[in-house]
């Protein structure tokens, strides 16, 4: 199966609100939720995606013709490619009833283990969301990034036992998920944190922390202040605040301020392996793709999972190889060219 025709197979199978695009682009559901849409007019989606494709990469092929090595080391681990499923929750609701939140983690948290990466998962209203997510990556051996919600302490204490049973490599919490209606209004309160919270929090871990969610230099050296290991930045694909900047037009000022003591992903529109090599330049460590894996895991399981990672990665490599570079380490500012 290639990606394309898991594409064809997710029509049939992913409810009526995504409309399982060649390219994710979000114009189709634009502000459409319950759906993949994004909040308001669903501007900053679309923003996401458009401003990664006025980067341009720099082709230079006077270089050593050697084979390319797309492998990236993250905190103890080694991946076959700089690049991880993102987390998402309430498929059901979103993407339709033919796959829970459960079946739907075991399915992408396995087949990414499986095929050379790692999976973000999600978490909701339903403690078994992250019980599931959590015993999928047990069966992993920890290869997976459970993302916890901003509850209230006492809930985040109770949800890291579980992570940290689960042998997980690291643990994220969506900072920026402090935006979503079923957060609001709940007791004990939850949603936004504080400095001193975060670091709370990053001790109750006891694994490298990552806080996702922050899209200025202040934010990211908040989070540095509070114990976190990395950062994503990230505008919870448009989903909780309209119009925000692209995650491309901020990304380098950040890894500028903190990419020296802190590993950066960044998610938001990143659709190609084109794309990948472009974030990695602005100074990414590593990306986050979410939306298309639902497509890959809705059209073909696991074979599906697969299909996107080798498009993405063999385009990442092909990439590498047009523009002279046979390692991460070796993309760079100049591997891209902005206005």
């Amino acid at each position: 199966m290639n990606y394309s025709e898991c594409i064809e197979n997710a029509r049939t199978r992913i409810g009526n609100y995504c409309k399982a695009c060649p390219e994710c682009n979000g114009r189709a559901c634009k502000n459409q939720m319950p759906g993949p849409g994004a909040k308001g007019i669903g501007d900053t989606a679309i923003r996401n995606y458009d401003k990664w494709k006025e980067i341009r990469v720099q082709m230079d092929t006077i270089a050593e013709n050697k084979p390319v090595d797309t492998s990236l080391e993250l905190f103890g681990k080694k991946f076959l490619y700089p690049f991880f499923a993102g987390p998402v929750g309430a498929v059901g609701l979103h993407y339709g009833d033919c796959l829970d939140d459960v079946r739907y983690n075991d399915i992408l948290v396995s087949a990414c283990a499986k095929y050379g990466i790692a999976a973000f998962t999600g978490d909701g209203v339903d403690s078994n969301v992250m019980v599931a997510a959590t015993k999928a990556i047990g069966k992993t051996d920890g290869i997976g990034i459970p993302t916890v919600k901003p509850w209230n302490i006492d809930t985040v204490a109770e949800k890291m036992k579980m992570v940290q049973e689960s042998k997980a490599f690291a643990v994220a919490m969506d900072v920026d998920a402090a935006g979503l209606p079923f957060l609001k209004n709940m007791e004990p309160p939850a949603g936004s944190k504080t400095v001193e919270e975060l670091g709370e929090i990053a001790k109750i871990a006891g694994i490298p922390f990552i806080v996702k969610g922050v899209m200025t230099v202040r934010g990211a050296l908040k989070a540095k202040e509070a114990g976190a290991s990395a950062i994503v930045v990230s505008n919870h694909g448009g989903r909780v605040l309209d119009q925000c900047p692209a995650t491309a037009e901020v990304l380098e000022e950040i890894a500028r301020a903190v990419g020296d003591s802190m590993k950066i992903f960044v998610d938001g529109g990143i659709r190609s392996g084109v794309d990948v090599f472009k974030a990695l330049a602005l100074g990414a460590d590593a990306v986050i793709i979410a939306r298309p894996f639902v497509t890959a895991v809705y059209g073909g399981a696991e074979e599906g999972v697969k299909s996107y990672i080798d498009k993405i990665g063999t385009e990442l490599e092909d990439t590498m190889k047009m523009c002279g570079v046979t390692s991460l380490k070796e993309i760079t500012r100049a591997s891209v060219w902005m206005k």
